[in-house]
């Protein structure tokens, strides 16, 4: 697929482009393949969570999205240009690492862990990429990362280091982190599953009012009550495939595929379970 008439890098998409294109996505490691071709399209202001069993190939998709892992084949728009190389090109060279960077730029990733700098306060995680990468001044860096760390409820600990916070503070750091570069798509991979139970629920507040405030998200999730609340739509993945996707209400209350209705009955029992009891 060609789209003819690509945005330019940092435009906004289109009314009637998605954000996010994804086309016969796939990727394999040796003989397993994890992706057997992945479509989605992600429109402006518009969260999709994406929930399925382990090893279902929510991660992998995320990865190949931005590259972060190459994908096999398939095609990834943002904002109608190209992520990776064209064909005939080769990923690594120089003139496309250059284009892949300049659109990643553009896609924050919050992952599992946090991955911050334990030599470094809030504020200096937040505020090295405006600086390092988008070339800021230091003084309107660090306003940034203030900024941002007001944003998911920080202001306070602008100056503290990772050591000093707890897990949910940290993985705020990072949502910051992601927030200080500007994206037009944010993409969440389980960004709760490596927190205390107790620590979750101030993740996903800040996760609720990023999608309230209009932020485009890709949310690979296996909280249940945040993809029901907060998606527009629900993408459920099984073995490399998205075998449904609906709005939340049809996809909890009336899915149509066998494989969704075993999955989200394993899963959605024993929460029902807990709660009556």
């Amino acid at each position: 697929m060609t789209l003819a008439h690509p945005t330019p890098p940092g435009a906004a998409a289109q009314p009637d482009h998605p954000v996010l294109r994804v086309r016969a996505l796939r990727k394999a490691f040796g003989e397993h393949e994890v992706l057997s071709g992945i479509d989605l399209d992600v429109r402006r202001s518009q969260t999709v969570c994406v929930i399925g069993p382990s090893g279902s190939g929510k991660t992998t998709f995320l990865r190949c999205v931005n590259y972060l892992t190459p994908p096999d084949g398939g095609e990834v728009f943002l904002d109608g240009e190209r992520v990776g190389p064209l064909p005939g090109e080769s990923l690594h060279s120089r003139g496309v690492q250059e284009r892949l960077n300049r659109t990643r730029m553009r896609m924050g990733m919050v992952f599992q862990r946090f991955n911050l700098f334990p030599h470094m306060t809030a504020m200096q995680n937040v505020s090295e990429g405006p600086r390092t990468v988008l070339g800021l001044p230091r003084e309107e860096a660090d306003a940034r990362a203030i900024q941002q760390l007001d944003r998911v409820g920080l202001r306070d600990m602008v100056e503290r280091y990772p050591g000093q916070l707890s897990g949910g503070q940290q993985q705020r750091v990072a949502i910051a982190r992601a927030l200080a570069m500007e994206p037009r798509l944010m993409l969440f991979d389980e960004a709760t599953s490596a927190l205390d139970p107790e620590l979750v629920g101030e993740v996903l507040t800040v996760m609720r009012e990023l999608a309230d405030d209009g932020m485009t998200m890709v949310v690979v999730t296996h909280e249940m009550e945040f993809a029901r609340e907060a998606a527009q739509e629900v993408v459920f993945m099984d073995q490399g495939l998205i075998v449904e996707r609906s709005a939340p209400n049809m996809m909890f209350e009336q899915p149509t595929d066998p494989r969704t209705r075993t999955f989200l009955r394993r899963i959605l029992e024993p929460m029902r379970s807990r709660r009556d009891g």
